[in-house]
């Protein structure tokens, strides 16, 4: 094993990088074993294992959602109808004002 406190930090870095590389791989080829391993015995039960590889999933949390309400007085600011309402449209509210004059079409 390599002494890590007396390479410098580019050799560290190489070494580093190395060993993400070599991981990944490792983890890669692994993968690989298992998902031969379930296609072979699901093909021994007379089933068909739909393993789909390298698709990414996407984070639906990031995902941008379009705003439902505008304020008239400040077209920039705006609602998506999610979460509390801001503090514009709370003042409009209860000044007697529907929510609905203020969605956008």
């Amino acid at each position: 094993m390599t002494d890590l406190n007396s390479l410098s930090e580019p050799e560290l870095q190489a070494f580093i990088e190395q060993a993400e590389k070599t991981l990944k791989e490792k983890q890669f080829a692994k993968r690989k074993e298992v998902i031969l391993q379930i296609r072979e015995l699901a093909a021994s039960i007379g089933a068909i294992a739909d393993i789909r590889e390298g698709e990414k999933f996407t984070d639906k949390r990031n995902s941008k959602v379009d705003p439902k309400y505008r304020n008239p007085a400040d077209p920039l600011q705006t609602w998506t109808g999610r979460g509390l309402p801001p503090k514009w449209l709370q003042a409009l509210i209860a000044s007697g004002r529907n929510k609905s004059e203020f969605e956008i079409r």
